[in-house]
């Protein structure tokens, strides 16, 4: 992680506040999936924190939710879609995306156009520079993890698949 914080020129707080303000933007959308889940502690929960985090934490950069004991709950409409018993279909790996199912893949297009980003920055070629930029990002917090992984697999795709499946299973499982 500091290795690309050093190759891109910025501090490891300007990656974690960046992190934050993207996170702190999918709360809201978060809490809605968590209403339609029927989880309505957990989609309160979010709304307070997305409401904290923009009135108290200079627009999401810093996250003084958590430092409150807001926990965040994400949820995703992908989930959302299989918590109401739409199978996960075929696995995809796709350019510029990461892996997913055709179910996560509808979700994921739901989840994009619900941003609350788009109503900020409604131009496409401005929400995909930042989108692209926050999958740098995520990339560069979790890059010590990730070669780890690969380092210790022998069959690179069949493990991130079959991980993959495991954790989309139990996160739309999780309470039952």
């Amino acid at each position: 992680m500091l290795a690309a914080a050093a190759v891109l020129g910025v501090g490891l707080g300007a990656i974690v506040g960046i992190d934050n303000f993207f996170a702190n933007a999918a709360d809201a959308w978060s809490a809605v999936n968590n209403i339609l889940q029927g989880k309505f502690a957990d989609g309160f929960s979010d709304v307070i924190r997305f409401g904290t985090n923009s009135v108290f934490g200079l627009g999401g950069f810093l996250d003084v939710a958590t430092e409150a004991g807001l926990d965040r709950h994400h949820e995703d409409f992908g989930q959302t879609l299989g918590k109401w018993g739409t199978g996960p279909g075929p696995y995809l790996v796709l350019p510029f995306l990461p892996p997913l199912t055709v179910r996560d893949g509808i979700g994921y297009v739901v989840d994009g156009a619900m941003s609350p980003l788009n109503y900020y920055i409604p131009f496409f070629p401005d929400r995909f520079a930042m989108g692209a930029g926050d999958q740098l990002n995520q990339r560069s917090l979790n890059l010590d993890l990730f070669q780890g992984f690969e380092d210790t697999t022998i069959d690179l795709y069949s493990s991130v698949r079959n991980g993959y499946l495991q954790r989309r299973e139990r996160l739309i499982k999780g309470d039952e």
